[in-house]
């Protein structure tokens, strides 16, 4: 489908980014679109996934930025099985990727936060309660619009090679857990939920004091 739920919220994350940040670390990058929007505000950008095949699509797409401005360093890893440098990186993120790899994984990403540092989640989550189906409900004739406005958009595009769709894997905890585990990793984290299926988890590392 045209409308991708993650694209929607990047400018959402952007708001979270650090004052004066250098580096930033994208996990699960997929074809590298928010990777690309980090390198283009100039920031130093590790992005990494599991799957060659999206990460083939990722460099593709690197070579129609006209600008010539920064881009993404791409790695093919496992992220679960790579060794990130302690208190390195401004910023970290992780759009819809979380739930295909254990949720403590959140704890390896916090040493690896530079002090003052932020982790931002655009996580997906389990439908069990009312709440969620309520949300669910309303987001799906919004969904189904924007879905019919950027599709007839799409068709008036000249046709080109199709994309390759990420992995996808169906999130296996709901809400009221992921609060709890976040709240025991992370502590002082800030959850909220939004609309299109996602929640928002922001965690800022505590800073260096003054001087230190």
């Amino acid at each position: 489908m045209p409308f991708d739920h993650n694209d929607h919220y990047h400018r959402l994350l952007l708001r979270h980014l650090p004052r004066g940040c250098r580096t930033a670390l994208d996990v699960g990058c997929g074809t590298g679109r928010f990777a690309r929007r980090l390198a283009g505000l100039g920031l130093d950008v590790h992005a990494v996934d599991p799957s060659a095949e999206v990460l083939s699509q990722a460099r593709a797409a690197d070579g129609e930025v006209a600008d010539g401005g920064g881009l993404p360093r791409y790695e093919h890893a496992d992220i679960t099985e790579l060794e990130l440098p302690d208190g390195h990186y401004g910023f970290i993120s992780c759009l819809a990727s979380l739930h295909h790899m254990p949720f403590d994984t959140v704890t390896a990403l916090r040493k690896a936060l530079a002090p003052g540092g932020v982790l931002v989640v655009l996580g997906c989550y389990q439908e069990k309660s009312p709440a969620d189906w309520g949300w669910g409900l309303a987001a799906a004739p919004v969904n189904a619009g924007i879905r019919l406005a950027v599709g007839a958009s799409e068709r008036l595009r000249p046709s080109g090679t199709a994309p390759v769709k990420p992995p996808v894997a169906p999130p296996g905890m709901p809400l009221p857990r992921i609060r709890r585990e976040a709240a025991a990793l992370l502590p002082g984290c800030r959850i909220r939920r939004l609309l299109f299926w996602r929640y928002l988890l922001v965690f800022r590392k505590e800073a260096l004091p003054t001087g230190a």
